[in-house]
Protein backbone atom coordinates (compact mmCIF):
# COMPACT_ATOMS: atom_id res chain seq x y z
CA UNK A 1 0.00 0.00 0.00
CA UNK A 2 1.56 3.28 -1.12
CA UNK A 3 1.70 6.51 0.84
CA UNK A 4 -0.88 8.17 -1.42
CA UNK A 5 -3.31 5.30 -0.78
CA UNK A 6 -2.83 5.61 2.98
CA UNK A 7 -3.39 9.37 2.85
CA UNK A 8 -6.53 8.92 0.74
CA UNK A 9 -7.96 6.32 3.12
CA UNK A 10 -7.21 8.51 6.14
CA UNK A 11 -8.81 11.57 4.59
CA UNK A 12 -11.79 9.54 3.38
CA UNK A 13 -12.66 8.80 7.01
CA UNK A 14 -12.38 12.46 7.95
CA UNK A 15 -13.92 13.90 4.76
CA UNK A 16 -12.18 17.21 5.34
CA UNK A 17 -10.96 19.75 2.82
CA UNK A 18 -8.64 22.70 3.25
CA UNK A 19 -9.61 25.63 1.03
CA UNK A 20 -7.58 28.81 0.67
CA UNK A 21 -9.47 32.01 -0.24
CA UNK A 22 -7.07 34.43 -1.91
CA UNK A 23 -7.21 37.46 -4.18
CA UNK A 24 -6.33 41.12 -4.20
CA UNK A 25 -7.63 43.34 -1.42
CA UNK A 26 -11.26 44.45 -1.72
CA UNK A 27 -12.19 41.54 -4.00
CA UNK A 28 -14.87 40.25 -1.59
CA UNK A 29 -13.31 37.14 -0.06
CA UNK A 30 -14.60 37.72 3.47
CA UNK A 31 -18.02 38.85 2.23
CA UNK A 32 -18.38 35.62 0.22
CA UNK A 33 -17.51 33.51 3.26
CA UNK A 34 -19.89 35.40 5.52
CA UNK A 35 -22.69 35.13 2.94
CA UNK A 36 -22.11 31.37 2.62
CA UNK A 37 -22.39 31.09 6.41
CA UNK A 38 -25.54 33.25 6.55
CA UNK A 39 -23.75 35.94 8.57
CA UNK A 40 -24.31 39.70 8.48
CA UNK A 41 -22.32 41.32 5.66
CA UNK A 42 -23.17 44.94 6.43
CA UNK A 43 -20.05 45.88 8.40
CA UNK A 44 -17.10 44.10 6.81
CA UNK A 45 -13.68 45.70 7.00
CA UNK A 46 -10.46 44.66 5.21
CA UNK A 47 -8.91 41.46 6.51
CA UNK A 48 -5.60 42.21 8.19
CA UNK A 49 -4.07 38.77 8.51
CA UNK A 50 -6.49 35.87 8.14
CA UNK A 51 -9.85 34.43 9.16
CA UNK A 52 -10.62 30.74 9.54
CA UNK A 53 -14.10 29.37 8.96
CA UNK A 54 -14.99 25.73 9.44
CA UNK A 55 -18.35 24.50 8.27
CA UNK A 56 -19.99 21.40 6.82
CA UNK A 57 -21.06 21.46 3.19
CA UNK A 58 -22.58 18.36 1.59
CA UNK A 59 -21.10 15.99 4.21
CA UNK A 60 -17.59 17.47 3.94
CA UNK A 61 -15.97 19.56 6.64
CA UNK A 62 -14.47 22.62 4.95
CA UNK A 63 -11.61 24.38 6.68
CA UNK A 64 -11.48 27.71 4.87
CA UNK A 65 -8.59 30.12 5.27
CA UNK A 66 -9.46 33.65 4.20
CA UNK A 67 -6.21 35.59 3.88
CA UNK A 68 -5.91 39.36 3.42
CA UNK A 69 -4.96 40.53 -0.05
CA UNK A 70 -3.18 43.82 0.59
CA UNK A 71 0.16 44.14 -1.22
CA UNK A 72 2.03 44.10 2.12
CA UNK A 73 0.36 40.80 3.13
CA UNK A 74 0.84 38.88 -0.14
CA UNK A 75 4.41 37.73 0.64
CA UNK A 76 2.94 35.94 3.69
CA UNK A 77 0.43 33.93 1.63
CA UNK A 78 3.01 31.14 1.33
CA UNK A 79 2.64 30.50 5.08
CA UNK A 80 -0.85 29.09 4.37
CA UNK A 81 -0.07 26.77 1.43
CA UNK A 82 0.55 23.53 3.36
CA UNK A 83 -1.99 20.77 2.66
CA UNK A 84 -4.25 23.01 0.57
CA UNK A 85 -6.78 21.04 -1.47
CA UNK A 86 -8.32 24.00 -3.30
CA UNK A 87 -7.76 27.66 -4.03
CA UNK A 88 -10.68 30.02 -4.42
CA UNK A 89 -9.30 33.06 -6.23
CA UNK A 90 -11.69 35.98 -5.81
CA UNK A 91 -11.65 38.74 -8.43
CA UNK A 92 -13.30 42.15 -8.24
CA UNK A 93 -14.96 42.15 -11.67
CA UNK A 94 -15.20 45.93 -11.68
CA UNK A 95 -11.51 46.55 -10.97
CA UNK A 96 -10.21 46.69 -14.54
CA UNK A 97 -7.12 48.67 -13.53
CA UNK A 98 -5.68 45.88 -11.38
CA UNK A 99 -6.34 42.91 -13.68
CA UNK A 100 -2.64 42.72 -14.65
CA UNK A 101 -1.65 42.61 -10.96
CA UNK A 102 -4.38 40.04 -10.33
CA UNK A 103 -3.07 37.85 -13.17
CA UNK A 104 0.54 38.07 -11.99
CA UNK A 105 -0.35 37.14 -8.41
CA UNK A 106 -2.51 34.21 -9.52
CA UNK A 107 0.08 32.76 -11.89
CA UNK A 108 2.80 33.16 -9.22
CA UNK A 109 0.66 31.05 -6.87
CA UNK A 110 0.14 28.30 -9.38
CA UNK A 111 3.86 27.50 -9.68
CA UNK A 112 4.21 26.91 -5.93
CA UNK A 113 5.07 23.27 -5.21
CA UNK A 114 2.84 23.10 -2.13
CA UNK A 115 -0.17 24.09 -4.25
CA UNK A 116 0.55 21.56 -7.00
CA UNK A 117 -2.63 19.91 -8.17
CA UNK A 118 -4.94 22.00 -5.99
CA UNK A 119 -8.31 22.67 -7.62
CA UNK A 120 -8.82 26.31 -8.64
CA UNK A 121 -12.13 28.15 -8.55
CA UNK A 122 -12.08 31.73 -9.80
CA UNK A 123 -15.01 33.67 -8.41
CA UNK A 124 -15.70 36.64 -10.72
CA UNK A 125 -17.28 38.63 -7.91
CA UNK A 126 -19.34 41.83 -7.99
CA UNK A 127 -21.35 40.85 -11.07
CA UNK A 128 -24.23 42.84 -9.57
CA UNK A 129 -22.34 46.10 -10.24
CA UNK A 130 -22.99 47.80 -13.56
CA UNK A 131 -19.99 47.79 -15.89
CA UNK A 132 -18.35 44.71 -14.35
CA UNK A 133 -16.25 42.53 -16.60
CA UNK A 134 -17.87 39.28 -17.73
CA UNK A 135 -16.42 35.90 -16.78
CA UNK A 136 -15.06 35.44 -20.28
CA UNK A 137 -13.37 38.86 -20.17
CA UNK A 138 -11.81 37.97 -16.82
CA UNK A 139 -10.75 34.51 -18.06
CA UNK A 140 -8.97 36.23 -20.93
CA UNK A 141 -7.42 38.97 -18.74
CA UNK A 142 -6.11 36.35 -16.30
CA UNK A 143 -5.05 34.03 -19.14
CA UNK A 144 -6.92 31.14 -17.53
CA UNK A 145 -6.86 28.96 -20.68
CA UNK A 146 -3.06 28.73 -20.32
CA UNK A 147 -3.40 26.98 -16.94
CA UNK A 148 -2.69 23.28 -17.42
CA UNK A 149 -1.28 22.50 -13.95
CA UNK A 150 -4.58 22.83 -12.09
CA UNK A 151 -8.17 21.87 -12.81
CA UNK A 152 -9.99 25.21 -12.86
CA UNK A 153 -13.37 26.83 -13.33
CA UNK A 154 -14.45 30.46 -13.42
CA UNK A 155 -17.80 31.34 -11.91
CA UNK A 156 -19.57 34.72 -12.07
CA UNK A 157 -21.00 35.64 -8.68
CA UNK A 158 -22.12 38.33 -6.29
CA UNK A 159 -21.15 38.20 -2.63
CA UNK A 160 -23.90 40.71 -1.84
CA UNK A 161 -26.82 38.91 -3.53
CA UNK A 162 -25.37 35.41 -3.03
CA UNK A 163 -25.76 34.59 -6.72
CA UNK A 164 -23.75 31.47 -7.72
CA UNK A 165 -21.87 31.21 -4.42
CA UNK A 166 -23.27 27.81 -3.48
CA UNK A 167 -22.98 26.59 -7.09
CA UNK A 168 -19.29 27.55 -7.13
CA UNK A 169 -18.72 25.94 -3.74
CA UNK A 170 -20.43 22.77 -5.01
CA UNK A 171 -18.05 22.67 -7.98
CA UNK A 172 -14.92 23.03 -5.86
CA UNK A 173 -16.09 20.43 -3.32
CA UNK A 174 -16.96 17.96 -6.11
CA UNK A 175 -13.65 18.57 -7.87
CA UNK A 176 -11.60 18.02 -4.71
CA UNK A 177 -13.70 14.99 -3.70
CA UNK A 178 -13.23 13.39 -7.12
CA UNK A 179 -9.48 13.92 -6.94
CA UNK A 180 -8.80 13.07 -3.30
CA UNK A 181 -11.54 10.77 -2.08
CA UNK A 182 -12.41 8.92 -5.23
CA UNK A 183 -9.08 9.11 -7.07
CA UNK A 184 -10.65 10.32 -10.30
CA UNK A 185 -8.25 12.36 -12.39
CA UNK A 186 -9.78 15.27 -14.24
CA UNK A 187 -8.21 17.41 -16.93
CA UNK A 188 -8.09 21.17 -17.11
CA UNK A 189 -11.06 23.02 -18.49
Amino acid sequence: MGLLTIIRKNRQKEKEMRILFLGLDNAGKTTILKKLNHEDISGISPTLGFNIKTFVHRSYTLNVWDVGGQRTLRPYWRNYFEQTDAIVWVVDSGDRFRMKDCKEELHALLVEDRLAGASLLVFANKQDIEGSMTSSEIASALDLPSIKSHHWKIWPCSAVTGENLVTGLNWIVDDVANRIYYGVSQNSQ
